[in-house]
Protein backbone atom coordinates (compact mmCIF):
# COMPACT_ATOMS: atom_id res chain seq x y z
CA UNK A 1 0.00 0.00 0.00
CA UNK A 2 1.26 3.37 -0.88
CA UNK A 3 2.18 6.34 1.41
CA UNK A 4 -0.56 8.69 1.78
CA UNK A 5 -0.30 11.62 -0.38
CA UNK A 6 1.35 15.06 1.43
CA UNK A 7 -0.79 17.60 2.57
CA UNK A 8 0.04 20.81 0.68
CA UNK A 9 -0.37 24.32 1.12
CA UNK A 10 -0.59 27.48 -1.59
CA UNK A 11 0.87 30.93 -0.55
CA UNK A 12 0.33 33.64 -3.37
CA UNK A 13 0.75 37.56 -2.70
CA UNK A 14 -2.69 38.13 -3.34
CA UNK A 15 -5.53 35.65 -3.54
CA UNK A 16 -7.87 35.36 -4.72
CA UNK A 17 -7.38 37.96 -7.16
CA UNK A 18 -9.43 38.65 -10.49
CA UNK A 19 -6.14 38.23 -12.37
CA UNK A 20 -5.50 34.82 -10.80
CA UNK A 21 -7.87 32.75 -11.83
CA UNK A 22 -5.41 30.19 -13.49
CA UNK A 23 -4.24 29.91 -9.68
CA UNK A 24 -7.78 28.59 -8.56
CA UNK A 25 -8.05 26.10 -11.47
CA UNK A 26 -4.56 24.43 -10.75
CA UNK A 27 -5.69 24.25 -7.01
CA UNK A 28 -9.12 22.75 -7.73
CA UNK A 29 -7.16 20.35 -10.28
CA UNK A 30 -4.93 19.08 -7.47
CA UNK A 31 -7.46 18.48 -5.50
CA UNK A 32 -9.57 16.42 -8.17
CA UNK A 33 -6.20 14.63 -8.28
CA UNK A 34 -6.45 13.51 -4.31
CA UNK A 35 -4.29 16.06 -2.62
CA UNK A 36 -5.67 18.16 0.58
CA UNK A 37 -4.76 21.91 0.20
CA UNK A 38 -4.33 24.78 2.19
CA UNK A 39 -4.54 28.68 0.63
CA UNK A 40 -2.77 31.09 2.07
CA UNK A 41 -2.41 34.93 0.79
CA UNK A 42 0.11 37.77 2.12
CA UNK A 43 -2.72 40.29 1.83
CA UNK A 44 -6.33 40.70 0.18
CA UNK A 45 -6.92 42.38 -3.05
CA UNK A 46 -8.27 46.13 -3.64
CA UNK A 47 -9.81 45.25 -6.41
CA UNK A 48 -13.80 43.87 -5.28
CA UNK A 49 -14.29 39.84 -5.88
CA UNK A 50 -17.01 39.30 -8.29
CA UNK A 51 -17.06 35.86 -9.78
CA UNK A 52 -18.58 33.36 -7.38
CA UNK A 53 -15.78 30.91 -8.12
CA UNK A 54 -13.24 34.02 -5.88
CA UNK A 55 -15.74 34.33 -3.29
CA UNK A 56 -15.64 31.13 -2.64
CA UNK A 57 -11.77 31.14 -2.50
CA UNK A 58 -11.91 33.50 -0.13
CA UNK A 59 -14.04 31.83 2.45
CA UNK A 60 -11.10 29.14 2.10
CA UNK A 61 -8.17 31.70 1.74
CA UNK A 62 -5.78 33.04 5.01
CA UNK A 63 -4.64 36.19 4.74
CA UNK A 64 -1.35 36.50 7.18
CA UNK A 65 -1.38 40.58 7.19
CA UNK A 66 -4.79 39.90 8.62
CA UNK A 67 -3.67 38.92 12.05
CA UNK A 68 -2.33 42.18 12.72
CA UNK A 69 0.75 43.54 14.00
CA UNK A 70 0.58 42.71 17.89
CA UNK A 71 0.09 39.21 16.74
CA UNK A 72 2.47 39.03 13.85
CA UNK A 73 4.89 40.57 16.49
CA UNK A 74 4.35 38.18 19.57
CA UNK A 75 4.60 35.24 16.43
CA UNK A 76 8.23 36.66 15.40
CA UNK A 77 9.49 36.68 19.29
CA UNK A 78 7.90 33.53 20.47
CA UNK A 79 10.00 31.84 17.37
CA UNK A 80 13.60 33.60 17.60
CA UNK A 81 12.81 32.16 21.49
CA UNK A 82 12.01 28.91 20.62
CA UNK A 83 14.15 27.94 17.62
CA UNK A 84 17.32 30.25 18.09
CA UNK A 85 19.82 28.77 15.39
CA UNK A 86 16.64 28.55 13.03
CA UNK A 87 15.41 32.34 13.42
CA UNK A 88 18.78 33.70 12.73
CA UNK A 89 19.42 31.78 9.72
CA UNK A 90 15.99 33.16 8.50
CA UNK A 91 16.90 36.54 9.96
CA UNK A 92 20.17 36.26 8.29
CA UNK A 93 18.57 35.80 4.66
CA UNK A 94 15.83 38.23 5.60
CA UNK A 95 18.94 40.99 5.97
CA UNK A 96 20.95 39.47 2.84
CA UNK A 97 17.61 39.94 0.60
CA UNK A 98 16.40 43.40 2.47
CA UNK A 99 20.13 44.73 2.03
CA UNK A 100 19.81 44.43 -1.79
CA UNK A 101 16.01 45.01 -2.87
CA UNK A 102 13.33 47.93 -3.84
CA UNK A 103 11.86 47.45 -0.85
CA UNK A 104 14.54 47.48 1.90
CA UNK A 105 14.75 45.79 5.07
CA UNK A 106 11.85 47.20 6.85
CA UNK A 107 9.87 45.12 4.22
CA UNK A 108 11.81 41.78 4.85
CA UNK A 109 11.34 42.37 8.89
CA UNK A 110 7.66 42.08 8.10
CA UNK A 111 7.69 39.14 5.66
CA UNK A 112 10.24 37.56 8.55
CA UNK A 113 7.22 37.62 10.67
CA UNK A 114 4.75 36.87 8.01
CA UNK A 115 7.20 33.41 7.37
CA UNK A 116 7.21 32.55 11.53
CA UNK A 117 3.19 33.02 11.42
CA UNK A 118 3.06 30.79 8.38
CA UNK A 119 5.23 28.28 9.59
CA UNK A 120 3.13 28.31 13.00
CA UNK A 121 0.08 27.30 11.38
CA UNK A 122 1.48 24.84 8.42
CA UNK A 123 2.96 22.91 11.66
CA UNK A 124 -0.60 23.20 13.08
CA UNK A 125 -2.01 21.72 9.66
CA UNK A 126 0.45 19.20 9.25
CA UNK A 127 1.54 20.46 5.90
CA UNK A 128 4.26 19.14 4.22
CA UNK A 129 4.93 20.96 1.08
CA UNK A 130 4.24 24.69 0.21
CA UNK A 131 4.11 26.01 -2.93
CA UNK A 132 4.23 29.73 -4.36
CA UNK A 133 3.18 31.58 -7.15
CA UNK A 134 5.54 34.57 -8.38
CA UNK A 135 9.51 34.69 -7.80
CA UNK A 136 8.68 38.08 -5.67
CA UNK A 137 7.50 38.71 -1.98
CA UNK A 138 5.22 35.13 -1.89
CA UNK A 139 8.38 33.02 -2.52
CA UNK A 140 10.49 34.90 -0.15
CA UNK A 141 8.20 34.12 2.88
CA UNK A 142 8.03 30.84 1.63
CA UNK A 143 11.90 30.64 1.33
CA UNK A 144 12.01 31.93 5.26
CA UNK A 145 9.51 29.72 6.20
CA UNK A 146 12.09 27.07 5.05
CA UNK A 147 14.47 28.37 6.75
CA UNK A 148 12.48 28.56 10.32
CA UNK A 149 12.22 25.03 9.90
CA UNK A 150 9.11 24.98 7.97
CA UNK A 151 8.31 22.69 5.07
CA UNK A 152 9.91 22.25 1.82
CA UNK A 153 8.74 24.78 -0.88
CA UNK A 154 8.11 25.20 -4.50
CA UNK A 155 7.22 28.17 -6.60
CA UNK A 156 6.25 28.87 -9.88
CA UNK A 157 8.23 31.92 -11.88
CA UNK A 158 5.73 34.04 -14.26
CA UNK A 159 7.82 36.83 -15.57
CA UNK A 160 9.04 39.53 -16.58
CA UNK A 161 9.03 40.53 -12.79
CA UNK A 162 10.92 37.99 -12.11
CA UNK A 163 13.36 38.09 -15.06
CA UNK A 164 13.65 41.83 -14.85
CA UNK A 165 14.82 42.45 -10.98
CA UNK A 166 16.29 38.85 -10.90
CA UNK A 167 19.02 40.02 -8.54
CA UNK A 168 17.29 42.77 -6.43
CA UNK A 169 14.55 39.71 -5.39
CA UNK A 170 17.16 37.30 -4.89
CA UNK A 171 16.25 34.41 -7.00
CA UNK A 172 19.11 33.09 -6.92
CA UNK A 173 18.86 32.25 -3.34
CA UNK A 174 15.15 31.59 -3.67
CA UNK A 175 16.19 28.67 -6.33
CA UNK A 176 18.80 27.05 -4.34
CA UNK A 177 16.73 26.19 -1.77
CA UNK A 178 14.01 25.25 -3.38
CA UNK A 179 12.85 21.45 -4.05
CA UNK A 180 12.06 22.32 -7.35
CA UNK A 181 11.06 25.50 -9.82
CA UNK A 182 7.96 26.22 -12.43
CA UNK A 183 8.62 27.93 -15.42
CA UNK A 184 5.48 28.78 -17.81
CA UNK A 185 7.79 28.35 -20.60
CA UNK A 186 10.49 27.38 -22.26
CA UNK A 187 11.82 30.91 -22.15
CA UNK A 188 11.00 31.29 -18.78
CA UNK A 189 13.01 28.60 -18.26
CA UNK A 190 15.88 29.66 -20.11
CA UNK A 191 15.73 33.02 -18.09
CA UNK A 192 15.53 31.31 -14.55
CA UNK A 193 18.78 28.76 -15.94
CA UNK A 194 20.58 33.42 -16.67
CA UNK A 195 20.27 33.48 -12.64
CA UNK A 196 21.50 30.51 -11.11
CA UNK A 197 23.80 27.87 -10.46
CA UNK A 198 24.18 25.45 -13.61
CA UNK A 199 24.08 22.95 -10.85
CA UNK A 200 20.51 24.06 -10.10
CA UNK A 201 19.13 23.47 -13.75
CA UNK A 202 17.75 20.13 -13.02
CA UNK A 203 15.19 21.10 -10.45
CA UNK A 204 13.79 24.18 -13.20
CA UNK A 205 10.68 22.36 -15.10
CA UNK A 206 7.91 23.69 -17.50
CA UNK A 207 4.39 23.03 -16.55
CA UNK A 208 2.17 25.29 -18.42
CA UNK A 209 -1.09 27.32 -16.95
CA UNK A 210 -4.00 25.43 -17.90
CA UNK A 211 -7.40 25.85 -18.56
CA UNK A 212 -10.21 24.24 -17.80
CA UNK A 213 -13.98 22.94 -19.37
CA UNK A 214 -15.57 26.39 -19.80
CA UNK A 215 -13.02 26.58 -22.52
CA UNK A 216 -11.75 23.32 -23.71
CA UNK A 217 -14.81 20.76 -24.16
CA UNK A 218 -17.47 23.26 -24.80
CA UNK A 219 -18.85 23.95 -28.96
CA UNK A 220 -17.67 27.69 -29.80
CA UNK A 221 -19.55 29.78 -32.54
CA UNK A 222 -17.64 30.85 -35.56
CA UNK A 223 -15.47 33.65 -36.26
CA UNK A 224 -17.81 36.82 -36.20
CA UNK A 225 -18.00 38.48 -39.66
CA UNK A 226 -17.52 41.91 -38.20
CA UNK A 227 -14.48 44.25 -37.88
CA UNK A 228 -14.28 44.10 -34.29
CA UNK A 229 -11.07 43.77 -32.20
CA UNK A 230 -10.57 42.82 -28.50
CA UNK A 231 -7.90 43.17 -26.05
CA UNK A 232 -8.15 41.56 -22.42
CA UNK A 233 -5.93 42.66 -20.42
CA UNK A 234 -4.80 44.75 -17.40
CA UNK A 235 -4.78 48.51 -18.66
CA UNK A 236 -1.27 49.36 -17.74
CA UNK A 237 2.22 49.97 -19.17
CA UNK A 238 3.42 46.88 -19.96
CA UNK A 239 0.26 45.95 -21.62
CA UNK A 240 0.55 48.17 -24.59
CA UNK A 241 -2.92 49.32 -24.88
CA UNK A 242 -1.79 52.66 -25.52
CA UNK A 243 0.13 51.62 -28.46
CA UNK A 244 -2.65 49.49 -29.39
CA UNK A 245 -4.96 52.63 -29.75
CA UNK A 246 -2.37 54.44 -31.92
CA UNK A 247 -2.19 51.92 -34.08
CA UNK A 248 -6.26 51.65 -34.40
CA UNK A 249 -6.43 54.95 -35.15
CA UNK A 250 -4.03 54.28 -38.13
CA UNK A 251 -6.50 51.34 -39.43
CA UNK A 252 -9.27 53.72 -39.10
CA UNK A 253 -7.86 56.57 -40.98
CA UNK A 254 -6.60 54.81 -44.11
CA UNK A 255 -8.34 51.38 -44.35
CA UNK A 256 -11.68 50.93 -42.35
CA UNK A 257 -13.18 54.60 -41.45
CA UNK A 258 -17.11 53.10 -40.84
CA UNK A 259 -16.92 49.71 -39.19
CA UNK A 260 -13.40 48.89 -37.43
CA UNK A 261 -14.11 48.43 -33.91
CA UNK A 262 -11.77 47.83 -30.67
CA UNK A 263 -13.00 46.66 -27.53
CA UNK A 264 -10.57 47.15 -24.12
CA UNK A 265 -11.47 44.59 -21.69
CA UNK A 266 -10.19 45.50 -18.45
CA UNK A 267 -9.55 48.35 -16.31
CA UNK A 268 -6.11 49.73 -14.63
CA UNK A 269 -4.02 53.11 -13.78
CA UNK A 270 -3.00 53.86 -17.76
CA UNK A 271 -6.96 54.03 -18.39
CA UNK A 272 -7.36 58.00 -17.96
CA UNK A 273 -4.50 58.31 -20.50
CA UNK A 274 -5.95 55.67 -22.62
CA UNK A 275 -9.18 57.19 -22.83
CA UNK A 276 -7.90 60.98 -23.26
CA UNK A 277 -5.74 59.44 -26.20
CA UNK A 278 -8.62 58.13 -27.85
CA UNK A 279 -10.36 61.75 -27.57
CA UNK A 280 -7.07 63.34 -29.67
CA UNK A 281 -7.40 60.71 -32.16
CA UNK A 282 -10.84 61.31 -32.43
CA UNK A 283 -11.88 57.44 -32.21
CA UNK A 284 -14.35 57.84 -29.66
CA UNK A 285 -17.49 55.73 -31.82
CA UNK A 286 -15.19 53.27 -32.87
CA UNK A 287 -13.69 52.14 -29.27
CA UNK A 288 -15.07 50.74 -26.43
CA UNK A 289 -13.46 50.41 -22.93
CA UNK A 290 -15.63 47.86 -20.68
CA UNK A 291 -13.59 47.61 -17.34
CA UNK A 292 -13.33 44.62 -15.18
CA UNK A 293 -15.17 41.83 -16.76
CA UNK A 294 -16.02 38.29 -15.58
CA UNK A 295 -14.74 35.16 -17.36
CA UNK A 296 -18.45 34.53 -19.12
CA UNK A 297 -17.93 38.50 -20.13
CA UNK A 298 -14.54 37.96 -21.44
CA UNK A 299 -15.88 34.84 -23.01
CA UNK A 300 -18.76 36.81 -24.74
CA UNK A 301 -15.94 39.30 -25.99
CA UNK A 302 -13.97 37.23 -27.75
CA UNK A 303 -16.81 35.54 -29.10
CA UNK A 304 -18.50 38.51 -30.67
CA UNK A 305 -14.56 39.20 -32.22
CA UNK A 306 -13.05 38.62 -35.69
CA UNK A 307 -9.52 38.05 -33.71
CA UNK A 308 -8.34 39.35 -30.40
CA UNK A 309 -5.05 41.41 -30.37
CA UNK A 310 -2.51 41.22 -27.42
CA UNK A 311 0.29 44.71 -28.22
CA UNK A 312 2.62 43.63 -24.82
CA UNK A 313 5.97 45.13 -24.14
CA UNK A 314 6.57 42.53 -21.63
CA UNK A 315 4.90 39.10 -20.44
CA UNK A 316 5.19 35.42 -19.29
CA UNK A 317 2.71 33.59 -21.57
CA UNK A 318 -0.78 35.28 -21.63
CA UNK A 319 -3.95 33.10 -20.30
CA UNK A 320 -5.96 35.37 -22.69
CA UNK A 321 -4.09 34.10 -25.87
CA UNK A 322 -4.85 30.67 -24.95
CA UNK A 323 -8.74 31.17 -24.15
CA UNK A 324 -8.65 32.61 -27.25
CA UNK A 325 -7.26 30.03 -29.83
CA UNK A 326 -9.28 27.59 -27.46
CA UNK A 327 -12.32 29.32 -28.46
CA UNK A 328 -10.77 29.52 -32.40
CA UNK A 329 -10.03 33.11 -32.32
CA UNK A 330 -6.87 33.79 -33.94
CA UNK A 331 -4.72 36.09 -32.06
CA UNK A 332 -1.94 38.94 -32.74
CA UNK A 333 0.70 39.25 -30.24
CA UNK A 334 3.99 40.33 -30.52
CA UNK A 335 6.89 38.22 -30.29
CA UNK A 336 8.00 38.58 -26.67
CA UNK A 337 8.54 35.64 -23.94
CA UNK A 338 6.68 32.72 -24.30
CA UNK A 339 4.21 33.98 -26.78
CA UNK A 340 5.85 32.49 -29.84
CA UNK A 341 5.74 28.77 -28.01
CA UNK A 342 2.08 29.12 -28.39
CA UNK A 343 1.47 31.73 -31.94
CA UNK A 344 2.56 30.44 -34.53
CA UNK A 345 2.75 33.11 -37.59
CA UNK A 346 0.60 31.77 -40.48
CA UNK A 347 -0.30 28.62 -38.85
CA UNK A 348 -2.62 30.41 -35.87
CA UNK A 349 -1.37 34.01 -35.81
CA UNK A 350 0.49 36.67 -36.33
CA UNK A 351 3.52 37.63 -34.17
CA UNK A 352 4.90 41.79 -35.00
CA UNK A 353 7.71 42.87 -32.94
CA UNK A 354 6.70 44.99 -29.52
CA UNK A 355 6.68 48.59 -30.18
CA UNK A 356 6.23 48.25 -33.94
CA UNK A 357 3.07 50.34 -34.87
CA UNK A 358 2.98 49.84 -38.86
CA UNK A 359 3.56 46.15 -38.35
CA UNK A 360 0.59 45.57 -36.15
CA UNK A 361 -1.40 48.45 -38.55
CA UNK A 362 -0.29 45.80 -41.00
CA UNK A 363 -1.60 42.85 -39.09
CA UNK A 364 -4.64 43.81 -38.28
CA UNK A 365 -5.34 44.70 -41.67
CA UNK A 366 -4.49 41.22 -43.20
CA UNK A 367 -7.05 39.92 -40.24
CA UNK A 368 -9.39 42.22 -41.72
CA UNK A 369 -8.59 41.01 -45.35
CA UNK A 370 -8.29 37.30 -44.97
CA UNK A 371 -11.53 34.91 -45.54
CA UNK A 372 -13.29 34.08 -42.62
CA UNK A 373 -12.83 30.36 -43.31
CA UNK A 374 -9.13 31.27 -43.56
CA UNK A 375 -9.65 32.76 -39.84
CA UNK A 376 -11.51 29.66 -39.04
CA UNK A 377 -8.95 27.47 -39.89
CA UNK A 378 -6.66 29.38 -37.94
CA UNK A 379 -8.60 29.46 -34.98
CA UNK A 380 -9.35 25.76 -35.20
CA UNK A 381 -5.18 24.96 -35.09
CA UNK A 382 -4.89 27.40 -32.24
CA UNK A 383 -7.28 25.41 -30.64
CA UNK A 384 -5.32 21.99 -31.46
CA UNK A 385 -2.07 23.48 -29.95
CA UNK A 386 -3.97 24.62 -26.53
CA UNK A 387 -5.68 21.23 -26.38
CA UNK A 388 -1.96 19.87 -26.47
CA UNK A 389 -0.17 22.07 -24.04
CA UNK A 390 -2.40 23.89 -21.63
CA UNK A 391 -4.99 21.47 -20.54
CA UNK A 392 -5.41 21.83 -16.61
CA UNK A 393 -6.30 18.08 -16.15
CA UNK A 394 -2.26 17.48 -17.84
CA UNK A 395 -0.70 20.19 -16.47
CA UNK A 396 -1.61 19.66 -12.79
CA UNK A 397 -0.56 16.08 -13.23
CA UNK A 398 2.89 17.30 -14.07
CA UNK A 399 3.42 19.46 -10.84
CA UNK A 400 1.58 16.59 -8.95
CA UNK A 401 4.33 14.52 -10.18
CA UNK A 402 7.11 17.04 -9.10
CA UNK A 403 5.45 17.36 -5.71
CA UNK A 404 5.12 14.00 -4.82
CA UNK A 405 7.16 12.00 -7.38
CA UNK A 406 6.49 8.56 -5.15
CA UNK A 407 2.84 8.97 -6.52
CA UNK A 408 3.18 9.34 -9.89
CA UNK A 409 0.56 10.04 -12.02
CA UNK A 410 0.04 9.33 -15.66
CA UNK A 411 -0.01 12.26 -18.02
Amino acid sequence: MSDPLPKLAYLVNVYPAPSHSFIRREIRALEALGYSIERYSIRRTESPLRDPDDQEEATKTEVLLDAGVLRLFLGLVITAVRFPGRFLRALKMAWKLGWRSERGLLYHGIYLAEACLLRQQLAQQSVQHLHAHFGTNSATVALLCFLLGGPSYSFTAHGPEEFDKATILGLEDKIQHAAFVVAISSFGRSQLYRWCDARDWPRIHVVHCGLDASYLEQGHDPVSDSNRFVCVGRLCEQKGQLLLVEAFARLVQYCHPQTAELVLVGDGPMRPQIEQRIRELSIEPHVRITGWASGDAVQQELAAARAMVLSSFAEGLPVVLMESLAMERTVISTSVAGIPELVIPGENGWLVPAGDVETLVNAMQQVLDAPLQTLQAMGRAGRSRVLDRHKIQTEAAKLANLISPNHKVKL
